[in-house]
């Protein structure tokens, strides 16, 4: 079973849109959350990204792993497909 992909983004932010080619280039479906301006929702992200606000924001299976820089390292040093993998929490 595949994992729950979630990610906050904003539209025109060079990272989640580096982030989501990575995702969209392995063939992983995920939620976007698209929160351009949205300080509710941001701030509802931050809460599950542990104070974060920077975006994107990317869970796994409702585990935060962080942004576009983090699920990039997880993926050059071969755990992300483990991850995307696994219905299992991280």
């Amino acid at each position: 079973m595949a994992a729950k992909v979630e990610i906050y983004t904003w539209r025109t932010c060079p990272f989640c849109i580096r982030a989501k080619s990575l995702l969209n280039n392995k063939g992983v479906k995920f939620i976007e959350y698209s929160i351009d301006g949205d300080e509710a929702a941001r701030d509802k992200m931050s809460q599950r990204a542990n104070g974060r606000r920077s975006l994107p924001q990317i869970f796994i299976n409702d585990n935060h792993v962080g942004g576009c820089d983090d699920i990039h390292v997880l993926d050059s040093q071969g755990k992300l497909d483990k991850l995307l993998t696994s219905s299992n929490s991280v």
